[in-house]
């Protein structure tokens, strides 16, 4: 602590919990964007990964709420904001959002993509897995060229309805940070636009290591122009994002309000390691140069001379980077936003406990589940194009 800090300013109100919530539901609207290349933009060569970001997007939104509901104390209660709406508050009616998302967007997209497989695996199946298909059919069995023609209709219709609908799901954590106008770490009209595309970043690194590792676990063969043309998106998805950011902090810089003194301290303090070395250097940087000289859509000269196998490593480290890049982005707005006093003449500090609900355990717990409800789900349908199936009859 330093400078003129008051009692009541000294401990945070926000931390890792809420750290957690903006970067799990990037991850769910970066994801769902990704699927969307293959649906509805007829991009052929992330095909391969268009169920696996459904099923990602869908296993990570299911946990993203939890952060969020852990920290207001009494989950048991969060069903309230929809028996007594309060439509002035934005954290209130993104219970609406959520609602509408999985339940209009994400699931009903899942069921039409996979209600052909459901109802071949239901046929083939015996005993109580026979039953529990039969059920995720719904009773739709109908397997003729019709049927399947009006599922793959209403399936992208879904998709192009669900692309501003995962706009609007991160859009809105950024606007509930920029609408604060009585901090000047948060109060700017980019807020939204900045984490919009970094949640697309986050979510198309995160299926490109999940694809890539879980490719490895079943050995088979990783489809590199696949994993090129995600290496591309990236990259562009990278440098769009960091352009954004650099525009508001020179828009900060060129304002030059009071602020701006207790905003350059907390850069160079407090903040240095996470926006600094994490954020800028090792999760935009690094990730920005490697890629732009390993993919071949970027630099088709030295491509010839680096093997697939080094390729595959490279994708996989720069993904990673950008995973702790974006988590850093998160933390320095929610933590670094606090970290001043409203008096602009102080400085606060943040350790994260061990135990306890904001502990680094229980958010551990979180990371990690999503990938254990990611795997529930492959299991029970399987995202993999190779994936044998029984022939339909009516085909």
């Amino acid at each position: 602590m330093q400078g003129y800090i008051y009692p009541n300013e000294f401990e945070l109100r926000w931390g890792l919990l809420i750290v957690l919530y903006p970067y799990l539901t990037g991850l769910v609207a970066g994801a769902f964007i990704l699927a969307s290349l293959a649906r509805v933009f007829n991009v052929k060569e992330v095909e391969p990964t268009y169920r696996l970001a459904l099923l990602t997007a869908l296993a990570f939104l299911i946990v993203a709420p939890l952060p969020l509901v852990a920290h207001l104390g009494h989950p048991e209660r969060s069903y309230e904001i929809f028996l007594t709406p309060n439509r002035k508050s934005a954290m209130a009616m993104f219970g609406f959002v959520y609602a509408w998302y999985l339940m209009v967007v994400l699931l009903l997209e899942i069921w039409f993509d996979y209600r052909r497989d459901l109802v071949l695996t239901a046929r083939e199946a015996t005993g109580p897995r026979k039953w529990f298909y039969y059920t995720l059919t719904l009773g739709a069995t109908d397997l003729s060229d019709r049927a399947l023609q009006f599922d793959d209709r209403v399936g992208r219709w879904i998709t192009i309805i669900g692309i501003p609908s995962a706009f609007l799901l991160h859009g809105y954590v950024g606007f509930i940070f920029g609408s604060v106008k009585a901090n000047p770490w948060w109060s700017s009209v980019l807020m939204p636009v900045v984490f919009l595309f970094s949640a697309i970043v986050s979510g198309i690194a995160l299926v490109m290591i999940i694809y890539l590792v879980a490719t490895l676990f079943r050995s088979k063969k990783v489809d590199m122009g696949c994993a090129d043309k995600l290496a591309s998106f990236l990259f562009y998805a990278i440098v769009v994002d960091f352009s954004l950011e650099m525009l508001d902090f020179i828009h900060r810089l060129y304002e030059a309000e009071e602020s701006i003194e207790i905003l350059s301290q907390l850069i160079e303090g407090r903040l240095f390691v996470s926006l600094i070395v994490l954020q800028i250097v090792l999760g935009t940087l690094v990730p920005l140069i490697s890629l732009g000289v390993v993919s071949p859509a970027l630099s088709k000269r030295s491509i010839a001379r680096i093997p697939a196998e080094v390729r595959r490593l490279i994708y996989l480290g720069c993904a990673i980077l950008v995973q702790i890049g974006i988590f850093s982005i998160r933390w320095n707005v929610v933590i670094g936003g606090q970290l001043f006093s409203k008096s602009l003449r102080g400085l606060t500090a943040y350790k994260a406990e061990l135990l306890g609900l904001e502990g680094l355990l229980v958010a551990g717990v979180l990371l990690v589940l999503p990938f254990l409800v990611l795997g529930v789900l492959v299991k029970i349908l399987p995202p993999w194009p190779d994936t044998e199936l029984p022939a339909s009859p009516e085909a």
